[in-house]
């Protein structure tokens, strides 16, 4: 029973802060679950999406953001309007992060670490955000 309550990744912050990370995990998720399609606008004409498919990803979903958010769209029935309800609404966090992420890759210095791995570590986290942002 403990199952139901246990989750895979944090839950979507309130202000978003999280959407990337978020984002790819769900996708990831919903991938390995065959649920992908649920999130994807459908070809014209060609809806592959079964109801027990779409319920399964909208609690899966519903299950992974913050109990405000989930508030917020409790009247969304449909898995597909509220990822892009939720991509409207925080896929400006690129524009936040990216200028970050440039910030930190100009001011990366090798001197500024004690150890080879930390500088590694940062490294790679630099390189990770900017490849998310795209």
């Amino acid at each position: 029973m403990s199952d139901i309550t246990k989750r895979e990744f944090d839950a979507l912050a309130v202000d978003g802060s999280n959407y990337l990370t978020w984002a790819t995990d769900v996708e990831i998720k919903l991938d390995s679950m065959g649920l992908n399609h649920t999130i994807v606008q459908p070809e014209a004409g060609k809806d592959e999406r079964t109801k027990p498919d779409k319920a399964k990803a909208l609690h899966f979903l519903r299950h992974h953001l913050h109990p405000n958010l989930k508030s917020e769209y409790m009247t969304e029935r449909d898995p597909l309007v509220l990822w892009q309800s939720l991509k409207d609404r925080f896929s400006q966090q690129r524009s936040i992060v990216l200028p970050r992420s440039q910030q930190d890759w100009i001011t990366l210095r090798f001197q500024d670490f004690k150890s080879v791995a930390a500088y590694n570590s940062a490294l790679h986290r630099i390189v990770t955000k900017m490849r998310l942002c795209g």
